[in-house]
Parts: C-alpha cells; structure tokens; sequence
C-alpha cells in the first residue's frame, strides 16, 4: 500500500472513526483502525463490535493494500503534523506503516488487515432516506432520556418505530420518557419496530454536518444490524434484543394545571436549583400558583441543602387549573428542557403524586414524561 493524502483529512477521517475504538478487549485488533484502499480513496474503519464506524477520504493512490494501525498512536501522530500531504506507505513483509509528513517520518506495527471484523454493506434496495437535520434533532431529543445501566438491556436503546410516512423514538430510563415523532421522505409500507442503542444513536448525531444531504437507514434481513449511511460515512450498530415496556399507558391524558412558562427562564432557574439540590437526590420543589384578579400567575422552583444552602426562583406563567406543588429530579428536568427549542413550554400536572408532562407550546409531536419525587411538606 502506498498512498497520499492531506493532514487535515485524515486527522478528521480518524477523529470520526476513533469513537468506535475499543479501548479494553482481549482482541489486539480491535484497539486498531483498519487502513486499506478502496475504488481510488482511503477507507478508516473501526469496532468495538457493538457499533463500526467507516469513512472515506480522498487519496492518491499509487499502490493499493491495506492494514490495521494503533487507533490512539496514528491519530495522536497525525494530529502533531502540520496541515501538509501525509504520505503512507506499508512493508507487507513486516507489516509496519512508514509515515512522512514535511520533515518527519514516523514507523507504526500493525496487524494483518485480515484480522479485523467483515464490515457489513448497506442495504441499497432496501432503505429508509431521512432527513438529517430532523434525525439529529429526533435524537438530541429522546437519546438521553435512556438509561445507562446495563442491568436493562432494553432501557439502554432508544425503541424506533418506522410507520407510514412517520418515524417515532422512545427512550426510557424508568424515572423519564422521551418520546418524539417526525415525518419521513419515504413510505414504510409495513410497520415496525427496533430498539437501537442510544450510544450508536448519539455518534450518528455527532457525524451529521450541516451540509449532508441525506441520511439512509437500512436493515438488512437477518443480521440484527441497522446501518446508517450518512455520505462519505457509514454507521454499523447492533439492535438489542429485548422487549422495550409498553410506554403508551404511562402517558397522562388529562391534567388538572396546564402551566405554560418562558422555556429560557424555567431552564435557568431549573439549573439554578440543581446546584443546591445534589445533596438531596436533585430533588426541587416546582410549586404553581394560578394567581388572580390582583397578582398574576407564577411558579416557583426551589431547592435546599442542609450542608450547602438553599435558593428559590420565580418565574413568570400562565397558569390554567389548580395550584399544585410537586418535587421533580431538576437535573432530569433541565436535561429535558435544554432540547426543547420552542420559546415557551407546557408543564402539565395532575397531582403531587403523578408523573409530569412538558410539551413544547406549538409541536406536538414531543413529550417527556417525568416521575415525581418524595419530599418532605
């Protein structure tokens, strides 16, 4: 193999692929990324057999072969040089990669490109094409609603389900639901339904740029995968086997306060309330007045710390129903907030002792469900 490229290329090339390095396996091959030739552009792979993530660069290719390298020695090497040509070359005999960039030269031992896992080829026949702006956003709004324990397989996935001209995602950790909807360019004449990890899920989310024009998903018959191709990158992640809960009756249907806020300013005293509320489970009292014909409406975020202190924020509201008091876990609460991109929101609230509602005001095709907390009156 002996090819050429530019510096910057290929220290982005390797920063997208690096996420998929796997940093503690018995298999040597897979702390590595795979280096080889294909139709005229250098391919980067890498594994931690969960998720493969492949990009192309462009190259000029005098010889062709390929090669596994050090994930973290290649890349932390490329990212000294200076934006110049990077010239690859490799010695089959000894498997080492001779490196030169400007005035230096660098030799990495590599592995037989033949150790490292088949990667899997999209589904071209069959595939859904999304949007990539709205598939970033369906993400960033459901993705870390899911859990990170391993103890639940299927609560560490986010459940996506393709209908008709729909795509919806679910993630649950069993304290908060996330559930949005968007439509799709295509039709999925038969409905169904995975559950696809958040982890591979976020990286899909990190590789879409501005200017990709598409996003096409694809799943193979049989192999439990689903592939994102995404341009001049593809995402391969396994599905999780599992049945994800039946999360439609948990979702309140009627409410007794319908209390609409400033989503910048519940953000904000939500954050603030979060610093005294560590000690305590990041237990906050959200508490609605209605107000009346003398003083308006309003509601009050307040936590407090034995060893810390204590602070209260009001906000501003328009309240319909009852007043009502309710302790949430504020972290959850702001996390859910930040990705709320409607300049107000809707709490919805039907007592101290059952779950939330927040619902951007004018999309309604998002909801997030938040357990309510115990606390002392």
């Amino acid at each position: 193999m002996k090819i050429s490229c530019l510096q910057e290329n290929l220290a982005k090339g390797l920063s997208t692929v690096g996420r998929a390095v796997s940093p503690r396996s018995t298999l040597p091959v897979l702390g590595n990324v795979l280096l080889a030739v294909d139709n005229g552009r250098l391919k980067l792979s890498a594994t931690n057999l969960e998720i493969v993530i492949t990009c192309w660069i462009g190259a000029t290719v005098t010889e062709p072969g390929s090669t596994t390298v050090p994930a973290r020695t290649f890349s932390e090497l490329i990212n000294t040089f200076p934006q110049e040509r990077v010239d690859l070359s490799l010695n089959k005999t000894t498997e080492t990669l001779h490196i030169t960039c400007g005035r230096t030269q660098a030799n990495i031992k590599g592995i037989n490109a033949s150790e490292f896992p088949v990667i899997p080829d999209p589904d071209h026949e069959n595939r859904i094409r999304l949007e990539p702006a709205v598939l970033k956003r369906v993400i960033s709004q459901v993705a870390f609603a899911a859990a990170t324990d391993d103890s639940r397989p299927s609560l560490t996935g986010v459940l996506t389900t393709f209908e008709g001209n729909r795509i919806t995602m679910a993630a649950t950790d069993g304290f908060r639901l996330s559930v949005r909807s968007a439509h799709i360019a295509g039709y999925v004449e038969k409905g169904h339904s995975v559950i696809i990890p958040a982890r591979a899920l976020n990286e899909v989310a990190r590789i879409i740029t501005d200017d990709l024009e598409a996003v096409y998903i694809s799943m193979p018959p049989g192999r439990n995968q689903i592939i994102f191709d995404l341009d001049n990158v593809l995402l391969v992640s396994q599905l999780i086997d599992g049945k994800f809960p039946d999360y439609a009756p948990i979702i309140p249907h009627s409410h007794n306060t319908r209390t609409v806020l400033n989503t910048a300013e519940f953000t904000k005293a939500c954050r603030t309330a979060d610093i005294f509320a560590r000690e305590s489970s990041n237990t906050a009292r959200v508490s609605v007045e209605p107000g009346d014909g003398l003083s308006p409406a309003y509601a009050t975020i307040a936590a407090n710390s034995k060893e810390t202190g204590d602070n209260v924020a009001q906000v501003d509201a328009s309240v319909e129903g009852m007043p009502v008091e309710i302790a949430f876990n504020v972290k959850f609460m702001a996390d859910a907030l930040s990705v709320i991109d409607t300049p107000q929101v809707a709490l919805e609230t039907t007592s101290a002792n059952e779950p939330g509602v927040l619902k951007p005001v004018g999309d309604n095709d998002f909801i997030h469900i938040i357990m309510p907390m115990n606390f002392n009156r």
